[in-house]
């Protein structure tokens, strides 16, 4: 199977921490393997608290201690449309994911879509969810970071052997 070009969209709560996190780290993988003109990488939020803000200073601290900026990054709102235009909706917990299937359910003529928990892609890990790290300390941050890493390189894997 192959296609032109798959799209991931990234999804949390507010579209502040894992989600952009996620969405970093992958497009990094995603440059470092050399398949930016392959695959279209978005994040967005199933709640709209934090439209328009860069991700959490915590989260942009994190990751550019690791090389990648997410400092032009946005927050977003999952859409509709979404549903439409993305090939896979990653999922970063079990919470979201049931709002995403809600969603999608809703819209079930009208979509595309894959829907996935992001862990399903790290083999290195047990944890099936990505856990929320805002009301904690920085160390839940970067443990954030080492499982969004084991999982985007799971994800590229995926993709490739099944998308392109």
């Amino acid at each position: 199977m192959s296609k032109e070009k798959v799209s991931v969209l990234f999804v949390c709560m507010g579209n502040i921490c894992r989600s952009p996190t996620a969405e970093g780290v992958f497009r990094h993988t995603v440059q470092q393997r050399k398949l930016m003109d392959r695959i279209h990488i978005d994040s967005a939020g199933t709640h709209a608290y934090h439209i328009g803000e860069q991700p959490d200073v915590r989260s942009q601290k994190t990751a550019l201690a690791n090389g990648i900026d997410l400092s032009s990054q946005r927050a977003r709102k999952v859409e509709t449309e979404d549903f439409l235009n993305f090939d896979y909706i990653i999922a970063m917990d079990n919470a979201n994911h049931e709002n995403l299937v809600s969603i999608k359910d809703r819209n079930e003529s009208k979509t595309k879509a894959k829907l996935h928990l992001f862990m399903e892609f790290a083999s290195a890990w047990d944890n099936k969810e990505v856990p929320d790290p805002y009301y904690g300390g920085g160390n839940g941050f970067e443990q954030v970071f080492d499982m969004v890493q084991s999982a985007s390189t799971g994800l590229v894997e995926h993709i490739l052997k099944n998308d392109l």
